[in-house]
């Protein structure tokens, strides 16, 4: 695990140095709780049975996932064939899977704290509108760290798959700001056309996470097995793309540009 951890550690800090990728990634996790608190304000909406608080925090998770290690997978890859800096790297008598595992852990970390900023924001957010949250603290631990906390993973490892297929940043941009659709999509069809859902979809990457984050905000259990389950295959699928990404550094396009 050397070369990976020195490679992450390498993208980390020069990411670290890009105030402005970091303030939009800031931007995009505090999104939720801000939208969220100003619906809070409406009159009637704390006590509704019909409040859609939960709904819209549950879906503002997601892209909060996806937003978090946006800018830096753009960069990892595609940033580094425009500036010509990914060929060096390539040279280096390190396993191509070492480097995509690199890049990825280092993508992942920010998807992470995109994640736990939105989760910590939204935390904020209840506590000064006044409104509570019936789950256990216990509950909501296990269920976040089991099912939800593998998708930044996942995210990250769908970013970085396909940065590997674009020659620029500005095409790289242009794909994965798209694919900040994708959780919004998911979400928002699960919320407005809840008679779509299916019990299947509980064990979906993405799916499994929008219908468990939104059946705790409404105060209800998620059961163990489903967590468990959900995780394993969230990661899976993440390690799967980990593995595409390897693949496609052993391209010529990728070495050469074309």
């Amino acid at each position: 695990m050397n070369n990976p951890l020195v490679i992450a550690s390498k993208e980390i800090v020069d990411h670290l140095r890009d105030a402005r990728s970091l303030l939009s990634s800031l931007m995009f996790a505090l999104m939720g709780p801000v939208v969220v608190g100003l619906v809070s304000l409406a009159p009637g909406i704390k006590g509704s049975a019909e409040s859609p608080i939960p709904a819209m925090m549950s879906v503002f998770t997601l892209v909060a996932a996806f937003s978090g290690g946006m800018n830096m997978a753009i960069d990892t890859i595609a940033g580094e064939r425009e500036r010509r800096s990914l060929i060096p790297l390539l040279l280096n008598p390190v396993p191509r899977a070492d480097i995509a595992l690199g890049k990825w852990l280092a993508v992942s970390l920010f998807a992470l704290a995109g994640l736990l900023l939105n989760l910590l924001g939204s935390a904020v957010v209840f506590a000064m509108s006044g409104m509570r949250l019936h789950t256990s603290s216990a509950t909501f631990a296990l269920a976040a760290v089991l099912a939800v906390l593998p998708l930044p993973l996942l995210a990250a490892a769908i970013q970085l798959s396909l940065s590997t297929f674009c020659r620029a940043v500005k095409e790289a941009h242009t794909y994965l700001s798209m694919l900040i659709f994708l959780p919004m999509g998911v979400g928002m069809s699960l919320v407005f056309f809840p008679a779509a859902r299916k019990p299947s979809f509980a064990f979906l990457p993405l799916v499994g996470q929008q219908l468990d984050l939104q059946r705790l905000m409404d105060g209800r259990d998620v059961p163990l097995l489903q967590s468990i389950v959900l995780g394993y295959l969230t990661l899976a699928l993440a390690s799967a793309l980990v593995l595409l990404s390897s693949k496609r550094l052993h391209r010529d396009e990728i070495i050469y540009g074309n």
